[in-house]
């Protein structure tokens, strides 16, 4: 059972089970708990057309029905500078999607305003409930996902960090997945000084039941950069861009998302696909635990 909090509202989503897993997947697959999709950063320009993004909903679509997958989440910059024709152009593409998609705010969609966002925000993917703040929480029996927007750029005033500290800390001892546009700066040496600067984001990392963050915005090509990882307790995972590659350079572009697969016992398995690959790149695989590998 997953249930979306916005606020004081929370909605409960019954995501169906259904269709068989395909032999290529390991025998214990009865054990998945949740199964999702990440995609990257599109924000195209300068021609507002999203190819990449098409294919790789579709193949999401594909492998949705050979394996169960309860979602999508999206770690924000679709629209380059928020502007319509951009807006109007990802949504006819993320239409498409056949399974709920959770999006954040980027520092791209801060060009133009949050209600622009979220009016096409939640016309994005199958049926869900509605997202009606940028930054709003998932909840499974065996994990939680907070989805913190940025509240300017891509960094946070003290009221985003407040949120962010009071929903983890009401969902403990449950592990929390942390999805944020940017990490903080220098969690990724190719590019330290771009993201998170506000110094408390160092209290949000540090809450005890943190496992993971889940973030974008630095487009970098997975096959150059070392892209999950794990600093003191908390695992730091990386989506690559949809449309653009920038680190380390901007000489070649191979469009990927990631998938993450939660099993009973906490493990977690993150894969990723080449867009057009019908199977994963096994050379990307990253595994951790929820709670095993956490601070005691």
């Amino acid at each position: 059972m997953t249930r979306i909090q916005s606020g004081a509202i929370a909605l409960t989503l019954l995501l169906g089970l259904a269709l068989a897993i395909p032999a290529a997947f390991s025998a214990d697959s009865k054990d998945v708990v949740l199964r999702f999709a990440a995609l990257g950063d599109a924000e195209p320009k300068p021609e507002p057309r999203f190819p990449h993004m098409a294919a790789a909903v579709a193949d999401v679509n594909r492998l949705a029905h050979a394996i169960d997958m309860d979602f999508v989440i999206g770690v924000g910059d679709i629209a380059h500078k928020g502007t319509r024709i951009q807006y109007e152009n990802a949504t006819e593409v993320l239409q498409a999607l056949n399974l709920p998609f959770y999006p954040i705010m980027g520092n791209e969609e801060h060009g133009s305003t949050v209600e622009r966002y979220l009016a096409y925000a939640n016309r994005w993917g199958a049926q869900k409930a509605e997202i009606k703040d940028p930054s709003y929480v998932v909840e499974t029996d065996t994990v939680a996902l907070v989805f913190a927007s940025p509240d300017v750029g891509r960094d946070f005033k003290d009221s985003g960090i407040e949120w962010m500290l009071e929903q983890i800390g009401q969902l403990a001892p449950r592990p929390v997945l942390l999805i944020v546009h940017g990490a903080q700066t220098g969690a990724y040496p190719e590019n330290p000084d771009k993201g998170i600067t506000h110094a408390r984001f160092a209290e949000v990392v540090g809450q005890p039941n943190l496992a993971a963050v889940i973030s974008g915005d630095l487009h970098m090509d997975m096959e150059r950069v070392n892209h999950s990882k794990r600093i003191g307790a908390v695992h730091y995972l990386h989506i690559p861009a949809l449309e653009r590659t920038k680190i380390p350079d901007e000489t070649r572009h191979t469009a990927m998302f990631r998938m993450f697969t939660v099993r009973a016992d906490g493990e977690v398995l993150v894969e990723t696909y080449e867009v057009g690959v019908a199977e994963p790149l096994e050379r990307h695989d990253y595994r951790f635990h929820l709670r095993g590998d956490a601070r005691s």
